[in-house]
């Protein structure tokens, strides 16, 4: 016998008549109970997954959003004193700002409009006249420039008694902090589902396993590799994991499309307003939705691998 017969017969079990066996069922049930059971668990891990992962992206890019808003504005505050004449103040310290390099526009407040910013913590109908209420000037960064702010932030102290600056950057450092721990609690999620999915599919591998026992250690014993009996069950979980990925990634994309077009619907209205400031326009996008198909493919090559490793395994335990 040569050798490239020898590895023939020993690559895929045969009878003693060079036949193929034949089994009135399959190696690995194609429509059971518990197979059904694995699509809808992937389904479910797939949608949390993505779901998870579209609420991390729109977090992290209104983050991104609302730092370079914040960075492109720095805000002049005067604090009323006795004796100091507190407009001539203001239009000092605008002046101040209006002339200095990298700086396209200066707005002053009115003391009204101070006031008025100062009703959703304190209500409205107050009379505030006799509370030292600051005055706020807003400076906006011009475009493509970099300000020497703390320069800025020196010219006003020694020119403008009473004036200082905030370039809101501990606000943006709590901001960068939050995004960062959404994504890390996000890829926490997606490991933790990554998991769980892995042991469903070995449960189930091993399920279909001694439900098939006897069918699996007559090929092992006429000669089937490993290989060959662990391919049946690889090829069978990832149509599996396929199908189930399938169902839970389509209907998260469902859901954003479904969340992008409401939004859309709302956009003009208070609270439409205030949500698109918080989280924008509810859309992912195609990065995000291209990141949902790949977490499909990824849950189904998983499902695939890990019931292959299940299956070499079990079948080491044969040896």
């Amino acid at each position: 016998m040569t050798d490239s017969t020898q590895d023939e017969l020993t690559a895929s079990p045969r009878m003693p008549g060079g036949q193929l066996p034949r089994f009135e069922t399959a190696l690995v049930p194609r429509n059971s109970i518990s197979g059904r059971a694995l699509i809808a668990v992937v389904a479910i891990m797939t949608f949390l997954a993505s779901v998870t992962t579209g609420a991390v992206m729109l977090v992290s890019t209104a983050a991104s959003e609302w730092q370079a808003d914040v960075a492109r504005e720095v805000t002049i505050q005067v604090i009323p004193a006795p004796g100091r004449d507190l407009d001539a103040t203001v239009e000092k310290a605008a002046t101040v700002a209006r002339t200095f390099p990298g700086i396209g526009d200066v707005r002053s407040y009115s003391k009204e409009e101070s006031s008025k910013l100062l009703e959703p913590w304190l209500g409205s109908g107050l009379s505030l006249n006799e509370l030292p209420v600051p005055r706020l000037i807003v400076v906006k960064v011009a475009v493509n420039a970099a300000p020497d702010i703390p320069q800025l932030r020196r010219m006003l102290l020694e020119q403008v008694p009473g004036a200082t600056l905030d370039d809101h950057r501990g606000w943006i450092d709590r901001m960068r902090t939050m995004a960062g721990t959404a994504v890390a609690a996000g890829v926490a999620i997606l490991l933790l589902m990554i998991a769980a999915t892995m042991l469903s599919v070995t449960f189930a591998t091993r399920g279909a396993m001694a439900t098939n026992k006897p069918v699996i250690e007559v090929l092992h014993f006429v000669g089937a590799k490993n290989g060959f009996i662990a391919g049946r069950f690889q090829r069978h979980f990832l149509l599996l994991g396929l199908q189930g990925g399938a169902i839970g990634g389509g209907a998260a994309i469902v859901l954003f499309a479904l969340a992008g077009a409401i939004s859309g619907w709302f956009a003009g209205s208070a609270g439409g307003d205030q949500t698109s400031a918080m989280f924008g326009s509810f859309s992912i996008g195609i990065a995000g939705y291209i990141a949902v198909l790949a977490q499909v493919v990824l849950i189904a090559v998983v499902t695939a691998v890990t019931s292959r490793h299940t299956v070499n395994r079990t079948l080491d335990t044969i040896d």
